[in-house]
């Protein structure tokens, strides 16, 4: 089903007072200097989703802030889809009583978040994954767990429930009363939730790597692997068995949380974390393209959404020529971001150009 933005509207959000933005369903390169806010309007619509967005920030600290004000202001984002089915409306904004809490609607009507990932689906790269192969393993398994997202909407509560019960059982172990009963029932959950957790990740490490096979373009293949995925069968045994070192150690050290993400760069024969900066940032676009070309076939789901932050000024020209022919052939919506225009020569009169300056769209460049 192809799904893209037509139209995308901010209140209060970050740097941008208010802003309409049409995109009339196209992909867009947005240029100018650092702090002009480009990021804040990728971030903007990676908040159409559930979860806090691509700089996982607190729903809080969204809002616009002058100097002299100790609190953002109550902010609110809107977009108008076009797709082969219909147009639809979805919103988002936080409570203004509670400015930890935000609300989502759906053509007016009040929805959870869940059910954004209905009618959009966005998949983001940014500064801060440069480092994905040398961070640690968590930061690793929240980017495929986003990949996952977009391909099975119900990992998303699933791995929200596994890791409140998690909390929850860490509490009881460390701080009292570490009640058998009441720990058997949040280690049930922990198996149910866990296992579906683990099956999710493997079909989708699957699917993505016969992708990445077929997937015929300019950047590295990827090898992936799951690591210390338990079986689960052994899940409910392995946490009462971990409960006396979890106690002691004040972290739950078993469980598919603890699994982790390798990526092997096939061509160089060496893993993702000894490869250049250059080549991790290529190995991580294949995943992405591959992903996005995997889902763009499927009519039961909306096509995917890329968000890529500062992306083009870390690939050769022949790389970022070659990252703009695939987005566009594969007819994937992308918004590219980055501070010189030239970056984007080779995309032009396929894109919509958007010079951005102190907030404001200043510029529109065809």
């Amino acid at each position: 089903m192809k799904t893209y933005i037509h139209r995308l509207s901010l209140t209060d959000f970050r740097s941008y007072t208010s802003l309409d933005f049409d995109l009339a369903g196209r992909s867009a390169y947005l240029f100018g200097p650092n702090g002009a806010g480009k990021t804040n309007l990728l971030e903007a619509i990676s908040v159409l989703s559930p979860g806090r967005g691509l700089r996982g920030a607190a729903l809080a600290d969204l809002g616009r802030k002058n100097p002299d004000e100790a609190k953002g202001r109550p902010w609110g984002v809107a977009a108008r889809l076009l797709s082969e089915d219909d147009d639809i409306n979805i919103g988002t904004g936080s409570d203004p009583r509670d400015l930890n809490k935000r609300g989502v609607r759906l053509d007016g009507q009040n929805v959870s978040a869940a059910r954004l990932l209905d009618h959009l689906r966005l998949v983001w790269l940014t500064p801060a994954q440069d480092r994905i192969f040398l961070e640690a393993r968590a930061e690793r398994l929240r980017f495929f767990d986003r990949l996952v997202f977009a391909d099975e909407p119900a990992h998303a509560s699933v791995v929200n429930a596994y890791e409140k019960a998690l909390r929850e059982r860490l509490k009881l172990l460390v701080h009292g009363p570490a009640d058998d009963g009441w720990l058997s029932v949040l280690e049930q959950r922990l198996t149910e939730s866990g296992a579906r957790m683990i099956a999710s990740r493997q079909r989708a490490m699957i699917a993505l790597q016969a992708e990445i096979e077929d997937h015929h373009g300019a950047f590295p293949k990827a090898d992936l692997a799951l690591l210390g995925a338990d079986n689960p069968d052994d899940l409910l045994d392995g946490y009462r068995r971990a409960r006396a070192r979890d106690a002691a150690a004040g972290r739950s050290l078993f469980g598919p949380h603890r699994m982790d993400l390798s990526v092997f760069h096939r061509d160089k024969n060496r893993t993702a974390s000894d490869c250049s900066t250059g080549e991790q940032k290529a190995l991580v676009l294949n995943m992405i393209l591959a992903q996005g070309s995997r889902l763009s076939r499927r009519s039961d789901l909306p096509n995917p959404v890329l968000l890529l932050d500062e992306v083009a000024a870390h690939l050769d020209p022949v790389r970022r020529a070659a990252l703009f022919d695939e987005t566009t052939h594969l007819r994937l919506q992308t918004l590219f971001t980055g501070t010189d225009e030239n970056l984007f020569d080779a995309l032009r009169g396929r894109a919509l150009g958007v010079r951005i300056d102190g907030g404001q769209l200043t510029e529109f460049v065809d």
